[in-house]
């Protein structure tokens, strides 16, 4: 009986994926085709052309220490891990992710095999990914707010910014007091996995799906394997998602300017709300790395603040070859690479920690 259930899981799961796969290109589809209509095409590929050598060279340099900081996330969150293997396994983890429906979950275990090839254990892997899931959504849920209060700094003042703001304060403080409760006891980190359980059961029983388990005891486990990490490395961990965040930025804003939108048109705290709350769109994985709808959020808000539509439409084009394409490029090299090294001698941190596990 278990046998005859096993492939006929296995054939749901692979339709599931098929099915997933074609939504996701449809809708990629479907979303350039509107944007392609609305836009001079002819205008925005002067506006790309009219750049000068200093300029693309600018955002190239911009382009490949944005990749880097990928790593330096990693190496924050990884005690031991090196800086080439780290950017080895962010970008060839971020490719899978940007190209494949579901990539990121199967970016997650390319993680697991490749910290396993250099000796890290599943419980340091483990953390890692969590914990560097964990700061990546604080900072998610803290750049619009930073943003929104910016905007608002320099009198752009509305009803529905303040109302935005207020709920992005609030979202961002309960998510932070949660956390902090859970690291604080195991007792808190029990009663919140078993709270969160329950809503999690409810929304699935809505969609008739069955009742989650054991998370209570997810929870504590979390808890046991990130105290010690945070502990020691918050800030670092912090700085770097940080300055992460803020490098992607970077490419918007100057290939924006690089293009003639002025800050005149749209200002740099405008194109900071506009990009964060952009990248909120990425937190629910429609299309692989968010494709055609950060282009649509991107295209539709900055040309709401003010800047030219084809102008506009030009930086975003280029802002994505940069930011989404060419870590595909990058990945794909880096994942050919690993597969062919013989890489399988733990770093020396992983030595010092794998024998504690």
């Amino acid at each position: 009986m278990a046998d005859q259930e096993a492939p006929a899981t296995s054939r749901r799961s692979r339709t599931r994926l098929v099915v997933q796969g074609v939504l996701s290109l449809v809708l990629v589809v479907a979303i350039f085709y509107y944007l392609l209509t609305k836009i001079d095409l002819a205008q925005t590929w002067a506006a790309i052309t009219d750049m000068t050598w200093q300029e693309l060279a600018t955002l190239g340099l911009l382009a490949i220490w944005n990749l880097c900081t990928y790593a330096l996330v990693w190496m924050a969150v990884t005690p031991g891990l090196g800086f080439w293997r780290a950017m080895v396994m962010t970008q060839a983890t971020t490719a899978v992710a940007n190209t494949v429906p579901g990539g990121s979950a199967i970016g997650i275990g390319m993680t697991y095999s490749m910290l396993g090839s250099w000796g890290y254990s599943r419980s340091k892997t483990t953390t890692a990914v969590l914990v560097s899931g964990v700061w990546n959504s604080f900072i998610k849920l803290g750049m619009p707010v930073l943003a929104l209060a910016l905007v608002l700094l320099q009198g752009g003042a509305g009803g529905g910014r303040v109302l935005a703001a207020v709920v992005g304060i609030a979202g961002l403080v309960t998510a932070i007091v949660v956390f902090a409760l859970m690291l604080r006891s195991e007792a808190q980190a029990r009663r919140f996995g078993l709270l969160a359980g329950r809503v999690a059961s409810r929304l699935l029983a809505m969609v008739r799906r069955g009742p989650v388990s054991g998370w209570e005891l997810a929870t504590v486990k979390f808890r046991a394997r990130t105290i010690d990490l945070v502990a020691h490395r918050w800030i670092s961990i912090t700085v770097w998602s940080l300055v992460s965040h803020l490098s992607l930025y970077a490419v918007l804003l100057v290939a924006l300017r690089d293009v003639g939108v002025s800050d005149a048109e749209v200002g740099w705290a405008e194109v900071l709300a506009v990009f964060a709350f952009a990248r909120l769109v990425t937190a629910i994985p429609i299309t692989p790395g968010g494709a055609g709808l950060v282009e649509a959020a991107l295209i539709a808000g900055l040309v709401g603040a003010g800047g030219d539509k084809s102008q506009v439409a030009a930086a975003v084009l280029i802002y994505r070859a940069l930011t989404w394409a060419l870590p595909i490029l990058v990945g794909i090299a880096c994942y050919v690479w690993w597969r062919r090294q013989a890489w399988t001698t733990p770093t020396q941190g992983a030595q010092r920690t794998a024998g504690t596990q």
